[in-house]
């Protein structure tokens, strides 16, 4: 038995390379009850994080009672994350939304019918479909937390019932530059690599990814290879000392925003040293001369003049990452959520191209997601992109999908580019976005300037619906709330980062009268009446696996093909990694293996941009650089962040999680495990800057920005100097608290987005702080554990007791 809270990561099984990573099965059940007294098992995977680990749920009585690991699948050999072991109890909390809801004229939402409810979206979705204006008047927000098969079922509404462009999710937030840095490199979104390059690999580099939090069974299997004969050297790039900055051979604490001048360092470095692969360059990359020029002005010097780190420490990461054979990238929020992202995201594309390390064992890299589905929203469609991966700006493209949807062309939106998320609040701001249907996500706490996006829901000529388990923030905004069923209540099936497809069978009815979100998806496209040009019903689906096989019918020939894959497949075994073809039957565990990209200006996802203002390029400009399946090297010089420190505001804010807290604690923060080891926000600092602004341990800080102000307990960790962090898991403020203190790190944070994905920039604003009140001896309610690792007190460590005690078996019992 093993406290999971006191210890996340559980027992170290150590391999070396090239050997299989060992099965290690941990489950968690509630009470006292033992496997004995579990009716069945049932397949599913985790929707907590984005890795895939793959498990079962405990069934008894009729409802969810634990979960193990799946020991036979790929991602994880039977380990799970803390989230995956205790949140499933989120489902059978007391407050689960069980009917829907809708405004009464004294504005208080009451509890009605699904008749009712969907009359009045119906109702006015006909009146603004009918009127002037039509499809521009609608906008859909949705969530990386779905299955597929919702997903395409939302992306047909959207594109050929209704015709919106008008449709992203809050992957925007999260994924965004994953898939545009994929797009750039190598023509289309798909990671490169497989989960087992860790198995291969000798050398690992992090960028602005605390994978010990996020994805904690990938960081168990770093661990183990780290512990194992042989381990790989590791690189971590974070102004926080999280757990991989403290297990890295090489730490680059980087001043927040300065992430493109690093990489430009680096990438100067393996030139001017000799650590190019010079023929797999001139074989299958385009730009290399021009990308050189960029980066020669980046010396050690002026690199560590600009991230405020010294320049020896720069000539370290370049000699692990120049003389590896087999080099792991992974890439995640620090970098996604920064200034230049794409453009530093690209540069570490361009690391492994200039190297060669691309589409064999070890050799790999992986663009992260931070949410469970975040891939399958950028496969079907419903973060605003086509469909199969196809390109907007493409007419054959557009033509495939009208002929798969028997729609006329001009109905699919292709006259400019998809709208993004930022930009569809602004159009509802403003008031030309009249309806948003906002399905599995919690913006009033999840956006950046959360004043401002209160504002926006509230506004009275807003039409807001809101589909979820619970009353969230968001939810007690909108004028119609529908209760969706959730993980283990549904069936269908969603992608993880390495691409592998699982399936999450149905294991217990939902509550009261709550329905899966396919079905009430299904529900507004009939009531809607959505035809084709033929006059016949648009959708005629009626259940997930009808909606897979249409699916898999929109994939067929495109980079994510699915044709291989069926629910029968996906049974009883381990996910299977698209594309899944009759000549990869198996799945196909690296991509561009013969180095040849998807770079064809008939195949590709996108013609490109400029990485600096974020300028579309026409199909005409593309195709004169003759790509002809070679990889883009894409070259920007630095910038500044576009808010820095002043003298009002002379800190550095960044945001992040922990790894009991999942986005804004909607599951997790109803599972009394996680509640208790991270209960409340908290603000870190240095123990330089406290001593500066007179704050202890457990001081109750005021934080503030151009845009608002929060307070929180201060936690002395091990940051950077000149950066504080607070968790963006809180909500406005606590609901059972007496007064209303705002708490939520995303009133602090600015609306600024990457030119070219598009993705917020959360990383980066200039923020004051002040001491408000002694903590009188008592500490912050940050964990003990991870980046919010106490540094100069001995305080009490964080557990979880008996009541955390979860099963651990490895392969030798």
């Amino acid at each position: 038995m093993v406290d999971r809270i006191a210890d996340p990561w559980g027992e170290r099984t150590p391999y070396g390379p090239g050997e299989p990573w060992p099965v290690r099965v941990d489950g968690f059940l509630e009470g006292d009850l033992t496997e004995a007294d579990v009716d069945r098992w049932v397949q599913s995977a985790s929707v907590l994080h984005s890795n895939g680990d793959a498990m079962d749920i405990a069934v008894a009585d009729g409802r969810i009672v634990g979960v193990r690991g799946r020991a036979v699948d790929r991602v994880n050999h039977g380990r799970l994350d803390p989230k995956d072991l205790y949140g499933w109890q989120a489902n059978h909390s007391p407050d689960r939304l069980t009917r829907p809801l809708v405004r009464d004229d004294d504005g208080r939402l009451v509890e009605t019918d699904w008749d009712t409810a969907m009359g009045r979206i119906v109702q006015r979705s006909r009146e603004l479909l009918d009127g002037p204006g039509g499809w521009g008047h609608f906008g859909f927000y949705t969530s990386g937390q779905l299955f597929l098969e919702e997903y395409y079922a939302l992306g047909v509404i959207g594109k050929a019932g209704i015709g919106t462009p008008h449709m992203d999710g809050n992957t925007r937030l999260c994924t965004a530059t994953a898939a545009a840095a994929m797009k750039a490199s190598f023509g289309t979104d798909g990671q490169p690599g497989s989960y087992t390059d860790v198995d291969h690999c000798d050398a690992i580099a992090l960028w602005g990814h605390n994978v010990a939090e996020t994805q904690t069974v990938l960081w168990m299997r770093m661990l183990d290879r780290r512990r194992g004969p042989n381990p790989p050297a590791m690189l971590a790039v974070d102004p926080r000392s999280t757990p991989v900055a403290r297990e890295a051979d090489v730490h680059l604490a980087v001043r927040n925003g300065t992430n493109l001048a690093l990489v430009n360092g680096l990438l100067r470095e393996i030139i001017t040293r000799g650590w190019c692969d010079e023929e797999y360059v001139a074989a299958h990359t385009i730009g290399f001369e021009g990308l050189q020029r960029v980066v020669d002005p980046y010396t050690p010097d002026r690199v560590a003049a600009i991230c405020d780190i010294t320049a020896a420490h720069v000539e370290r990461a370049a000699e692990l990452l120049g003389t590896s054979r087999r080099l792991l990238s992974t890439v995640l929020q620090g970098f996604y959520q920064s200034n230049q992202a794409t453009a530093a995201a690209c540069g570490v594309n361009n690391l492994h191209l200039l190297r060669g390390m691309l589409g064999r064992e070890g050799a790999g890299i992986y663009q992260m997601n931070g949410q469970p589905t975040a891939q399958n929203t950028r496969e079907t469609g419903a973060d605003g992109d086509l469909p199969g991966l196809r390109n907007w700006d493409n007419p054959e493209h557009i033509r495939e999908l009208a002929e798969l949807w028997n729609v006329d062309p001009f109905t699919i939106p292709h006259w400019a580019p998809p709208t993004h998320a930022m930009q569809i609040w602004r159009y509802a701001e403003q008031g030309s976005i009249k309806l948003l249907y906002i399905s599995a996500t919690n913006p009033a706490v999840s956006l950046p300037d959360l004043a401002r996006i209160r504002r926006i829901l509230a506004r009275p000529e807003l039409f807001v619906v809101v589909q979820d388990l619970f009353l969230t923030e968001t939810a007690e905004l909108a004028d119609v709330v529908l209760p969706g069923a959730t993980w283990g209540e549904k069936l269908g099936t969603f992608t993880s980062v390495d691409r592998t497809v699982h399936l999450s069978e149905k294991a217990v009815e939902p509550p009261g009268e709550a329905r899966a979100d396919l079905d009430i998806f299904l529900d507004y496209a009939r009531r809607m009446d959505f035809r084709d040009r033929d006059g016949g019903p648009l959708i005629t689906w009626s259940g997930p696996e009808e909606v897979f096989e249409a699916w898999k019918e929109c994939s067929a020939g495109r980079p994510c093909d699915y044709t291989g894959i069926s629910y029968d497949r996906l049974r009883g075994g381990s996910g299977i990694q698209w594309p899944c073809t009759a000549d990869a039957p198996d799945g196909t565990e690296r991509l561009y293996t013969d180095g040849v990209f998807n770079t064809d200006p008939d195949y590709c996802e996108t013609y490109g941009h400029d990485l600096v203002t974020g300028a579309e390029l026409t199909a005409d400009e593309y195709r004169a650089k003759q790509p002809a399946g070679r990889a883009f090297l894409h070259a920007a010089d630095y910038q500044p962040s576009p808010e820095v420190p002043d003298e009002d505001h002379p800190l550095l804010l960044t945001t992040g999680r922990t790894v009991y807290q999942f986005h804004t604690r909607t599951k997790t923060g109803r599972a009394p495990q996680l509640d208790a080891a991270a209960p409340e926000v908290w603000v870190e600092l240095s123990p330089a800057d406290a001593a500066r602004y007179g704050i202890a341990e457990g001081d109750l800080v005021g934080i503030s920005s151009a845009r608002g102000a929060v307070q929180a307990r201060a936690r002395l960790s091990g940051i950077r100097p000149g950066v504080v962090f607070v968790p963006f898991h809180y909500g406005y403020f606590d609901v059972g608290a007496a007064d209303r203190v705002p708490r939520a790190a995303n009133e602090l944070t600015l609306t600024s987005w990457d030119p070219v994905s598009k993705q917020p920039i959360f990383k980066v604003a200039a923020v004051g702080i002040a001491k408000l009140a002694d903590g009188d001896g008592a500490a912050s309610p940050a964990p003990t554990v991870g980046g919010s690792a106490p540094v100069g007190a001995a305080l009490p460590p964080t557990a979880g007791g008996p009541g955390a005690e979860a099963t651990s078996r490895t392969q030798k019992e």
